[in-house]
């Protein structure tokens, strides 16, 4: 249990295993996930280690895997998500898979640019057949309108006859005989052309265009582009030049057309034979290339584990030394002590399955080095550490503030969220991640994902949220009467009370009156708030008072629990001089001012008094700070005077006990120390440094100002910020007030309105109202307002909960885990 509540216990053990062996220890070491290894070459750079080529081949292969995923993505290729065959990766791994990877990349690009060329050919073709389709019919058009004596050949054409859509051109000299220019050009670009030609040649010229729609079957391209066929007629040579100069630069594909019938249809059944062998060509390679991209596939995530495994025993290899014969392999690890005999075994299986004839060689050694920090985590803990360790992560066998951030967190933000619908609704939203984590998993969405990991943080809040809900009494903003409320209207209205049926007709408020014998039972509501609050006039002010004084409460006790929480820091790492330097004055001076302030809340709320005649609780403070005691008002019990004096001087005597002592008393060793130079050691661990950290200090020298200006920054801020971090912990009454309002906003303008209509149409209004409602709720309420009390609890954790005893300025364990990489893809 130890381990829950701080990081493990580190050991640093060096590790002797023969070359042979190698790959197959680590491959061990990498499935047990629990060794951190350490470089043992830190001045080499990354080009001069020994195992650099195999790591930069490793590195290659998956370039080659991520080429042959997206391929297999693109073609719609289902990868098997599981594999069985878990081989242990050797040497001889690295030449097949990449000798392998090589040839099938080389076979995919070969395949991908016959592919290409042969769609390109056959997008040619079809162009060719739709241009050769639209001057047949343009001519058959024109043959219609001129009867066949005016009409010698095709390729003179009375132009005063001749219409096209948008130009025409017309000559009085009588027949004329033109020339054309056919081509294929994008659909965006055309009106940009035929533009040009206008101003080129002033409406001289006949254009025919169509937009080519190619049947389902004959689009071949994986991104299909829109293009017209169009034909141009003009008369002159050089003018059809300057049209053909025209098409190469709207990059328009200009392809022969014969003047002739016969020779147009001889072209377009040449074409269509070609098309149909392209069809069938194109069909065989797609089916070769599916077939070879189902097959590697099928290895797919085996080839990537195998790859990933090798790549992370080259990269560890490459921590390690290296003896001179080339035969023995030494590594440092860090590793928990608890599992050093799993270790331990784990290389023994890893020698035997390689053969070796030596048994590897495991040996604890002494170090004064840091070690890493290691927090065991299960699925339920492991997004409340993600907490902590974004803060910072913890010194090593620091106080782990996760297991109690588990119950703290929750509470504090339901404290800000309280209603148990809304935590209903929460709690209903974890579970069903929760059930289906694996699915949504699969999904690969950074939000998505974070949700999943925080999954049972929000089942937490929701549950906790359905509990202060209930204290609260609030439900979507409506109250629950279940045991019958505490105050009852009927001895208003007795023959000695003050209320008459004249008095109910004359007012639009009335005010219960507690001293009226039986108008307030004595007995309060036995769970949570009186439903009768709910609709009572002055129930914000009621509310108002309750949370702020319970937010100050909650915060002076969450404190207090983070300062007893470094009592256990300086016990367990025998810093007892901190105990009576440190924690005593900073639990008296907490105590003296805040804990006092806890016990006028509580004593206000236990002595009966009446509203005009109590005190108010932040004058009676402000003025014990003053030590001003003048005003009758100000007195709550016979000897407040004379206490409150003591505490506040207490208080004031723990400042200087903070800020002079600890320098002093190391002030002292330091003159003693000169004295004795052999045996200059410095207590740093006054200071929260621990003897690891002191000992690589020992002959540096301190500088005596330092340690009086370091005591003092930190005596300031812990003064300052008992009184900044409690009037921090008011937002846990503005936000809870907040909720509730929106909440009954949202109720009052929205779903309530619906409700009173009472015509036919009713009902429909009633289910729009609802949806509206719903979608407001979750998106305001449970989104926006969950998100904000999140980060809210998530700061006051941070900064007015940890700072009393984490310092979060370690390094975090990061162990050689297969396992891990494999959820990292």
């Amino acid at each position: 249990m130890d381990s829950f509540f701080r990081s493990e216990e580190m050991c640093l053990v060096q590790l002797f295993f023969q070359t042979e062996s190698a790959h197959n220890c680590i491959n061990e070491l990498g499935h047990l996930g629990l060794v951190q290894f350490k470089d043992l070459n830190p001045g080499t750079v990354a080009f001069q280690r020994r195992f650099v080529k195999e790591v930069k081949k490793c590195e290659e292969m998956e370039r080659i895997l991520r080429f042959l995923e997206n391929e297999v993505v693109k073609s719609n290729i289902p990868i098997p998500a599981d594999f069985t065959s878990e081989t242990i990766p050797v040497p001889r791994d690295v030449l097949d898979l990449e000798s392998r990877f090589d040839k099938l990349e080389q076979e995919l690009k070969e395949i991908n640019s016959n592919r290409d060329t042969l769609r390109q050919n056959f997008t040619q073709l079809m162009e060719i057949n739709h241009l050769l389709q639209m001057t047949d019919d343009f001519f058959e058009e024109a043959e219609s309108q001129l009867s066949i004596s005016e009409l010698p050949s095709e390729e003179s054409v009375y132009s005063s006859r001749v219409t096209c859509r948008r130009t025409s051109y017309t000559s009085t000299n009588g027949p004329l005989k033109l020339g054309f220019v056919a081509g294929v050009i994008k659909h965006e670009r055309f009106p940009a052309f035929e533009k040009i030609l206008w101003r080129l040649f002033h409406g001289n010229f006949v254009l025919r265009h169509a937009e080519i729609k190619p049947h389902e079957e004959e689009n071949m391209a994986e991104d299909p582009v829109k293009k017209d066929v169009f034909v141009v007629f003009v008369q002159g040579d050089q003018i059809r030049g300057k049209i053909r100069k025209l098409c190469d630069g709207f990059h328009a594909s200009m392809y022969p057309c014969p003047n002739n019938a016969y020779a147009r249809k001889e072209m377009r059944t040449n074409v269509n034979t070609r098309i149909e062998d392209l069809r069938l060509v194109l069909k065989r390679t797609e089916e070769f290339r599916e077939t070879t991209l189902t097959a590697a596939a099928a290895n797919l995530q085996e080839w990537a584990s195998k790859v990933k495994k090798m790549k992370a025993i080259y990269y560890t290899l490459n921590l390690c030394n290296i003896d001179i014969t080339q035969k023995l392999i030494v590594a440092e690890i860090w590793c928990p002590v608890s599992d050093l005999n799993s270790v331990h075994t784990a290389l023994i299986h890893g020698s035997e399955q390689s053969g070796s004839s030596l048994s590897p060689v495991v040996n604890r050694i002494q170090t004064q080095q840091t070690p890493p920090t290691f927090n065991r985590v299960t699925s339920f803990t492991s997004g409340f550490q993600s907490i902590i360790d974004a803060y910072g992560v913890g010194n090593y066998q620091e106080i782990n503030p996760a297991p109690y951030t588990m119950v703290t967190f929750p509470f504090l933000f339901a404290v800000m969220f309280g209603d148990c619908g809304h935590g209903l609704v929460m709690t209903l939203l974890a579970l069903w991640l929760i059930l289906h984590q694996e699915h949504f998993r699969k999904l690969k969405n950074e939000l998505i994902d974070m949700l999943v990991d925080g999954r049972y943080i929000i089942f937490l809040m929701g549950l906790f949220s359905i509990y202060t809900g209930l204290i609260y009494n609030d439900c979507f903003s409506k109250s629950f009467n279940v045991f019958g409320s505490s105050w009852s209207v009927r001895p208003m209205f007795h023959p000695h009370g003050p209320w008459t049926n004249d008095t109910l007709h004359d007012s639009g408020h009335l005010h219960l009156d507690p001293l009226v014998s039986g108008v307030y039972s004595g007995n309060p509501y036995p769970f949570g708030v009186d439903p009768i609050w709910n609709i009572a006039s002055n129930k914000l002010s009621f509310l108002n008072s309750y949370k702020m004084k319970m937010s100050v409460i909650m915060g002076v006790a969450h404190m207090l629990f983070g300062v007893t929480l470094s009592l256990v820091n300086y016990i367990f790492f025998r810093n007892l001089k901190d105990v009576a330097l440190q924690f005593i004055p900073e639990v008296i001076f907490m105590l003296s001012l805040f804990g006092y302030l806890i016990f006028l809340i509580l004593y206000k709320w236990c002595v009966v008094m009446k509203s005009e005649s109590a005190p108010s609780i932040l004058l009676l403070f402000i003025n014990m700070m003053l030590f001003d005691y003048s005003s009758e008002g100000t007195v709550l019990y016979r000897t407040q005077k004379p206490v409150q004096i003591f505490l506040v001087v207490v208080a004031v005597l723990m400042v200087p006990w903070l800020l002079f002592a600890k320098p002093l008393l190391l002030y002292r060793k330091h003159k003693q120390l000169k004295l004795k130079p052999s045996t200059n050691k410095l207590p740093m661990q006054v200071f929260g440094i621990s003897n690891q950290e002191a000992s690589d200090n020992r002959k540096e020298k301190v500088s005596m100002a330092d340690i009086f200006v370091y005591q003092g920054i930190h005596t300031i801020e812990y003064c300052l910020g008992c009184i900044s971090n409690t009037a921090s912990y008011l937002r846990l009454w503005a936000l809870s007030l907040a909720h509730a309002e929106l909440s009954e906003v949202l109720w009052k303008m929205v779903l309530q309105v619906a409700l009173r209509v009472t015509s036919g149409m009713g009902s429909v209004l009633l289910a729009v109202t609802f949806a509206a409602f719903a979608v407001l709720t979750v998106t305001i309420l449970l989104v926006m307002e969950g998100l904000s009390a999140f980060l809210h609890a998530l700061r006051l954790h941070w900064v007015e909960f940890q700072n009393k005893f984490y310092k979060g300025s370690g390094y975090k364990f990061t162990p050689l885990s297969f396992d891990r990489m494999r959820d990292m893809q």
